[in-house]
Formats: structure tokens, sequence, C-alpha cells
């Protein structure tokens, strides 16, 4: 009798040792997924924020590209032709990416919207430059620029740039500036 309950105090052991092999690996494996749920998170965040960077970069050189060609090129003059056709605005490494747009011409205004790859021809971004230009010479300017931090051809598949459409669109990232004088 009395090697029976060795026998039965040693079965009870290894299933002690047994029980806490388990939770220990239990909780490594909770640890471990934390872990990981983590380094994902930080890697979405990371890249997020390299395109938000590269939209930005896209509408500042957009807006640059617009204030030049205003300021030093009179390219956006108003005209009181009102079926004048839209000027078409290009840079040194910026080329237009589409036909540019009248949005209105009035005998107050000229509302005109460009399309243009930026990046050197590479067509990596893609901006929207919109100017409000007054009739009077002495009114104020508006020059907007959208950039986006994906290709031109990424954008018109996107369906435009209605809010609507690129809020549906989880792959584009907008970022805009203005300028006024």
């Amino acid at each position: 009798m009395a090697i029976n309950r060795q026998q039965k105090a040693h079965g009870r052991r290894r299933g002690f040792a047994l029980l806490i092999a388990v939770i220990f690996m239990s909780v490594m494996l909770v640890l471990g997924i934390i872990l990981g749920s983590l380094g994902y998170k930080q890697q979405v965040l990371t890249s997020s924020a390299i395109e938000s960077q590269y939209a930005f970069y896209a509408a500042d050189a957009a807006l640059e590209c617009g204030l030049f060609a205003d300021q030093k090129m009179n390219t956006f003059a108003y005209s009181s032709n009102l079926s004048a056709s839209a000027p078409s605005l290009a840079c040194r490494d910026i080329q237009p990416y589409s036909a540019p747009q009248t949005i209105r011409h009035t005998t107050t205004e000229w509302v005109t919207k460009n399309r243009i790859s930026v990046d050197s021809g590479l067509g990596t971004s893609c901006a929207d430059v919109t100017v409000y230009k007054p009739s009077d010479p002495l009114g104020t300017t508006y020059i907007f620029s959208q950039g986006y931090d994906v290709p031109c051809s990424t954008v018109v598949a996107a369906g435009g740039t209605t809010a609507a459409t690129l809020l549906s669109s989880p792959r584009l990232v907008v970022r805009g500036l203005s300028a006024h004088y």
C-alpha cells in the first residue's frame, strides 16, 4: 500500500508540472500577440505619415508653381473674353496631366483648375491647382492646391476630387494649401 501512495503522489506532481507549463505558454502567447499588434499599429502609423508627407510636398510644389506662373509670368491674368480657354499651368519639373478647366468665367472673376503631375515627370504624385482671379487688378487672387500621394491616373480612377469619392478610397491621402494676395 505504501508503494501505491507514492505512485499517486508522483502522478500528481507530473500533472501539476504540465499545468504550470500550459499556463506559462498561454501567458507567453498572449504577450507575443500583444507585441505583434503594437508593432503592426506602429507600422501603419508610420506608413500613413510618410504618405501624408508626399501629399503635402505635392501640394506645396503645385502651389509654388501656381504662384510663380501668376506673379512672374502673368499666366492667370483675367481675360474679358468670356469664351477664352483656361490657361495651362506648367513649371520646370511640373507638367500638366490633363487639359485645364474653366470652372467659372464671369465679368467679375475667372476660376480655373489645372491637374498637374508632380515629381519631374515620374508621375508619383499629383496635384490640383485652382486659381480664383478677379477682374479688378487690385482685387484679391486666391490659389488653392490639393496634393495627392498617388499618380494622377489613380486620382482619375478614384472618380475625381469630390469629397465623397475621396473618403471612400482608403489608399488616397490628400493635403491642401492655399495662398491669397
